[in-house]
């Protein structure tokens, strides 16, 4: 619940999805403490709409601002401005919340979550000014070596053993040893195992985790 005596948020949503945003609608319209004040499917029309309606909360689907451009910049503008991710199946990995929240987003949750689980999301927000749905919660990565995170790139660029062995100057007894800690620290059945669970938890994907 919000503190009493405080005016309820007007909340406000862009999304390409007619459907989506009539549904959303009608969910904040029945939520006891949140006022419903508009939506666009436009991300162009997204900081006019901010201009025009002024809302408290404002919750953007991750297709539209993948990389946090539009959050920087309304955030920026209107600095006490929350904004929500609402995350695809396709965004929900560590490095996208993480940027997502170095670009001022406040809140995530899946787009695909309960209405329940969405609702949640925005009181929680406006009451901590700051919430990540349990599902997106950035979990820690396995660290790898330097020369680990090296091979494990070059094994996700298609490169068998022997030819890692030829880039990096090694042994092919060096990059399957590598290979091996790479494996154990992933918990990876096999090299393509290693590389498609390096993807899905932003290990490969931006900043790594590294030790020198």
């Amino acid at each position: 619940m919000l503190p009493p005596g405080r005016p309820a948020p007007g909340v406000a949503l862009i999304d390409p999805v007619p459907l989506y945003r009539e549904g959303l609608s009608g969910l904040v319209k029945r939520t006891p403490g949140l006022r419903w004040l508009g939506s666009t499917g436009d991300l162009h029309a997204a900081v006019r709409l901010h201009e025009r309606l002024r809302p408290d909360v404002l919750l953007v689907d991750s297709v539209l601002d993948p990389v946090g451009h539009l959050a920087r910049l309304l955030v920026e503008r209107d600095p006490v401005l929350l904004v929500i991710g609402l995350v695809r199946d396709a965004h929900s990995h560590a490095n996208y919340v993480t940027t997502a929240l170095e670009s001022g987003v406040r809140g995530v949750v899946p787009r695909s979550a309960q209405p329940e689980q969405i609702v949640r999301v925005i009181l929680e927000t406006c009451r901590s000014r700051g919430y990540v749905h349990p599902d997106l919660r950035p979990k820690e990565r396995p660290t790898l070596t330097r020369r680990e995170y090296e091979v494990l790139t070059l094994i996700a660029d298609g490169l068998e053993n022997q030819q890692v062995a030829d880039e990096l100057i090694v042994s092919v007894e060096t990059v399957r040893t590598h290979v091996k800690g790479i494996l154990r620290k992933l918990s990876a059945r096999d090299r393509t195992h290693a590389v498609s669970l390096a993807y899905r938890s932003g290990l490969l994907i931006g900043r790594p985790a590294v030790l020198e």
